[in-house]
């Protein structure tokens, strides 16, 4: 009689089990074949494209400098020139301003640009923010106009 009733029971219990097996990723067991569905990160550029439009790397300079900013990236010319770097930019074709004043004291916003064609992206981070734009290149053949700092490193 006992074995009766423990029957039901079992059979219960096995397929509960053979159900739920699937759910493990072990060796061995079947993954579904649908794919991923990518984020919308992973569908973003890495690097700015050679034949992209000048307003497309505006929005990849500014997506990579806001991320340096508002994941707490520092704001001194080297950092913001070595994000740019990291993100692709050639550094040899920017420029950015001194940190500190002509007086000796932090300077309040750094200005930063890359020099494309005879386009120029500029930056500017600091205590008021971020904002960049794009403007033509100088007839002396840079994007910020007064002194800049030499990059050399």
């Amino acid at each position: 009689m006992i074995r009766s009733r423990l029957a039901p029971s079992l059979g219960a219990l096995f397929l509960l089990a053979l159900g739920t097996a699937g759910c493990t990723s072990g060796p061995g067991t079947v993954q579904p074949s649908v794919p991923p569905t990518p984020s919308a990160d992973a569908a973003a550029p890495t690097t700015p494209a050679a034949d992209a439009s000048i307003d497309e790397v505006l929005a990849y300079f500014d997506r990579v400098n806001r991320e340096h900013l508002d994941g707490g990236g520092a704001t001194d010319g080297r950092s913001l020139v070595d994000n740019l770097v990291a993100a692709g930019f050639d550094k040899t074709a920017m420029q950015v301003t001194s940190d500190t004043t002509s007086i000796g004291r932090e300077a309040d916003s750094i200005q930063f640009s890359v020099l494309r064609g005879s386009d120029c992206l500029i930056g500017q981070a600091g205590a008021t923010g971020y904002a960049s734009q794009v403007a033509p290149v100088l007839g002396t053949g840079a994007c910020l106009i007064g002194t800049t700092r030499t990059i050399d490193w």
